[in-house]
């Protein structure tokens, strides 16, 4: 009896014993077990934070506690935060919305002089959508805080909120300005000149929607916004935790509870992120490639690599692509477009230098060359081209100064006028010595650069005399006369004073000058042509001249062939403007013609004299009538639309050297040839009229 007591005694014994051991395994086993989870460690505590839990930890923390990328430090009873190498205190910890509100160090220590925070954090400190591993914060902030030094004093600024200073110590302009760009860094346009960027900072803080949000704020509430802070989420820490690496997730604000969505997902790179969200089935399947091509296209374009948030064939394809392919297809067709650029360049140079050769050789085979200058002098005749007389399509004219005092007019030719130009100016002029000629001086030949020099004509072109209403202009009929008769002496030497026949092409009032007594000058051979004297057509490849002076014969080739005529007929619309102080094309009102009639004048002239009326022009006294008339006469002999019509220029100052008054009236002019005009009568009226111009009375030399 005694010994199934003792074993029954024994074995209680034993098994409470065994439990207790059992118990306090267990008790062990849960106390290391929690010892090593992070997330399980009791909260910490420092000042006014009472619960620094996971991910946070203080430093003094076990090792096994908490997140030591959110590692916080305790010192003086201030929770503090190192952030970018800089020191912020911590204001409070939101769990529910995985947000901590941190201030400047600078800010909260600093309590009798300026409050400028004394850490600079850029927009680039905290990247959206980045992986956590390596940037554990987001930026939640609302606004930006920036300091400025200035080196004068901003006024009707209301964004720059003056900082006193003086209470720290020291003086200057230092300004803050608050704004809603920390999306953005600050760009030239942002800053005022004199001003530089001390310093910036995130912010939160809620403003009144009632009221401007940047005017009338006082610096005290600046430094309230500093004291107050602003927040960083670790939210993307939890979204990894608790989802996966690279999943997409957001928190219920009702409940703080943090929901995964797999259909989106996060890819991170180096300085390269991203986020893509895709549905279900065979679409769900081409977008995630799409997607993963376009990431990959564009990290293997940067030479970035992606990282661990996102992979698939899609990135490889997309990686490659951008890494190697299209560099291959830019670089071929890059060095292909160079390759063509390069032959342009040659094409263009070999050409110009040709140009350049043949304008060479005529100046060194030439013996009656004017003085070369060079660039250089041209530049100091002109005082830097600073007095411009004119423009055309040759480019510009230049009054200068010689050395010896004389007044000149330099011409630049044009670059992108060919070298013949240059040649052929240069071979007529510089061997014309004529009275009634412009005298060529010199020239410059440097490269592309081309310039005439010319005797100076003080009182410009025939043009502003002949056309202009002014008084201060005028001309008197007898000194248009003159000037008439000096210009067609001049003509009638280039045809017939040379060794070789020199035809103009491009007589107008532009063109011809007149010196300080109003002697006129032919100038701007650019167009001559020299032919020896003895031919009779010449051959042309192209019209040339202005309209309106130029001759028929230039564009009909069916009235007969170019010839020193051409001048001729160019003298004659010039003289025709001479004698009526008027352009040839003119608005005539008459009482049987509309007002928006275009009549030609010298057909309206033509039919006054045939008419024996007198021309009343600018009330002309007799003798100025009579001069005029011949003026008119000449010249709508010069205008006949048959080369073979119209007389020679020796003709022509014979007939206004006459003083008879006898010179017989020319055929009506006309200004097509009879087929046209026969062609045009039948298309409207379908009636044929004899032409006036059939009969043909020649002046020939």
């Amino acid at each position: 009896m005694m010994m199934a007591k003792e074993a029954s005694f024994y074995s209680f014994y034993l098994h409470k014993h065994v439990s207790i051991f059992v118990f306090a395994i267990l008790l062990l086993f849960q106390q290391t077990s929690t010892s090593n989870d992070p997330k399980l460690c009791s909260p910490s505590s420092c000042g006014k934070i009472h619960n620094i839990s996971y991910p946070f930890r203080l430093k003094t923390d076990l090792n096994t506690c908490g997140d030591t990328r959110y590692e916080l430090e305790c010192h003086n009873n201030m929770t503090s935060l190192t952030l970018y190498s800089g020191k912020y205190y911590v204001q409070d910890i939101d769990y529910k919305n995985y947000t901590i509100r941190v201030s400047d160090a600078g800010v909260i220590e600093d309590s009798t002089c300026s409050f400028i925070p004394s850490y600079f954090l850029y927009r680039e400190s905290f990247g959206y959508n980045t992986d956590p591993g390596i940037n554990p914060f987001r930026l939640d902030a609302t606004m930006r805080i920036s300091y400025f030094n200035c080196s004068y004093m901003v006024t009707h600024d209301d964004r720059y909120v003056n900082v006193d200073t003086t209470r720290c110590g020291s003086g200057g302009h230092v300004y803050v300005v608050l704004d809603e760009s920390f999306k953005r860094d600050f760009s030239v346009m942002d800053i005022k000149i004199g001003c530089q960027l001390k310093v910036s900072t995130p912010a939160n803080w809620e403003y009144d929607k009632n009221k401007n949000k940047y005017k009338n704020v006082s610096y005290d509430e600046i430094h309230n916004m500093l004291v107050y802070g602003f927040r960083l989420s670790w939210l993307y820490v939890i979204c990894e935790g608790q989802c996966g690496k690279g999943v997409y997730c957001n928190v219920v604000e009702s409940t703080g509870e943090v929901q995964c969505d797999k259909s989106c997902r996060y890819f991170y790179g180096q300085n390269f992120s991203g986020l893509y969200c895709v549905g279900g089935g065979i679409l769900s399947k081409i977008t995630e490639f799409i997607g993963g091509y376009l990431a990959g296209f564009y990290g293997g374009l940067l030479h970035l690599k992606i990282g661990p948030g996102y992979d698939g064939i899609g990135v490889y394809i997309g990686e490659i692509m951008g890494r190697y392919i299209l560099p291959y297809i830019i670089v071929r067709y890059l060095i292909g477009i160079v390759a063509f650029i390069a032959l342009l360049i040659y094409k263009w140079r070999r050409r110009n230098r040709s140009i350049y050769a043949n304008i060479e050789d005529f100046l060194q085979g030439d013996t009656f060359m004017p003085i070369r200058y060079s660039y250089k002098e041209i530049k100091q005749m002109t005082y830097g081209f600073k007095e411009k007389l004119g423009q055309g399509g040759f480019g510009l004219v230049y009054k200068g100064k010689l050395r010896s005092g004389s007044f000149v007019a330099i011409k630049m030719l044009s670059k992108s006028k060919d070298g013949q130009d240059f040649i052929s100016e240069v071979a007529t002029i510089g061997r014309i010595h004529h009275a009634n000629v412009v005298r060529l001086i010199g020239f410059c030949v440097e490269g592309s650069t081309k310039a005439l020099v010319y005797e100076f004509m003080p009182n410009g072109s025939l043009d502003k005399y002949i056309f202009s209403k002014q008084d201060n202009v005028f001309l008197t009929c007898e000194k248009i006369f003159e000037i008439s008769l000096g210009v067609a002496h001049a003509i009638s030497y280039l045809h017939n004073g040379c060794e070789m026949q020199i035809l103009h092409f491009d007589i107008k009032p532009h063109n011809i000058l007149l010196d300080e007594n109003f002697i006129p000058k032919v100038s701007d051979f650019g167009l001559a042509k020299l032919y020896p004297v003895d031919k009779n057509v010449v051959t042309m490849t192209g019209a040339r001249g202005t309209l309106g002076y130029m001759a028929p014969e230039l564009y009909y080739h069916n009235i007969g062939g170019v010839s020193y005529k051409a001048d001729i007929y160019s003298f004659g619309m010039l003289l025709m403007e001479m004698a009526s102080r008027r352009r040839n094309f003119i608005s005539h009102v008459e009482s049987n013609v509309e007002s928006s009639s275009k009549l030609y004048f010298p057909m309206w002239i033509y039919d006054q004299l045939d008419k024996d009326k007198d021309i009343e022009l600018e009330n002309l006294t007799k003798e100025e009538n009579e001069i005029t008339k011949k003026m008119i006469v000449v010249a709508l002999w010069c205008i006949q639309l048959k080369p073979s019509d119209r007389p020679s220029m020796n003709k022509v100052v014979e007939m206004l050297e006459d003083e008879s008054g006898s010179i017989e009236m020319p055929p009506k002019p006309s200004l097509y040839p009879p087929e046209i005009i026969e062609e045009d009568q039948e298309n409207v009226s379908g009636q044929t009229q004899s032409d006036d111009s059939t009969c043909s009375t020649s002046y020939i030399k």
